[in-house]
């Protein structure tokens, strides 16, 4: 009789994370962690969603201690500024604005929390390049799909494709949210047995 994989648990309330962890046909639970995701003075993109999903998985620590936690996080930034998750329709428009005709990098730490204390950790850079966009466009773009939950303000595996020119990754996924690929290189340095 095989044995069952130790517990996972996702620290965080994204279906989007959720749907990309199903992936693996692992058993796993989802549980959101409450942390002030605010940016250091003077911290570097990648270092903040390092950051970020570190504190994620540990916040969980105390009431899951025998899980295996995943955190993530993901930062946005074009030209220095940090793009989040716009919230509404006006704020989503003028992401996409700034993105027209430019490369925007998506920083995606997935952070791995064993129950013995061990932290491993990787972190993805994805660049995008976009199409030279129009207010219209942008406009029917963010009618369409409302991607006001989705840092850059829109989303790859749907309509959102439709704006770029070309996505350079080593892990299509981390731009949907959680780098799949780094996060099994993760569970296997730290022993979580995988198909």
């Amino acid at each position: 009789m095989l044995k069952a994989p130790p517990p996972l648990l996702l620290a965080s309330s994204s279906r989007y994370r959720a749907e990309l962890l199903a992936r693996l046909r692992l058993p796993f639970a989802s549980d959101s962690p409450d942390i002030d995701e605010q940016p250091a003075a003077g911290e570097a993109p990648a270092a903040l969603a390092l950051r970020l999903a570190r504190t994620k998985a540990a916040a969980l620590r105390p009431r899951h201690p025998q899980a295996w936690i995943i955190g993530s996080d993901q930062v946005a930034v074009t030209d220095d500024r940090v793009l989040g998750k716009p919230g509404h329709r006006a704020r989503a428009i003028e992401q996409l604005m700034l993105a027209s005709g430019r490369e925007v990098r998506f920083e995606t730490a997935v952070v791995l929390s064993t129950p013995d204390g061990r932290f491993f950790e990787a972190v993805d850079s994805t660049h995008v390049r976009f199409r030279e966009l129009t207010t219209d466009q942008i406009a029917r773009y963010v009618d369409a799909e409302q991607p006001f939950d989705c840092a850059g303000s829109f989303k790859c595996e749907g309509y959102g494709i439709t704006l770029f020119e070309a996505i350079k990754s080593r892990d299509p996924t981390a731009l949907i949210g959680l780098p799949l690929i780094a996060l099994c290189g993760l569970l296997r340095d730290a022993g979580y047995t995988l198909p």
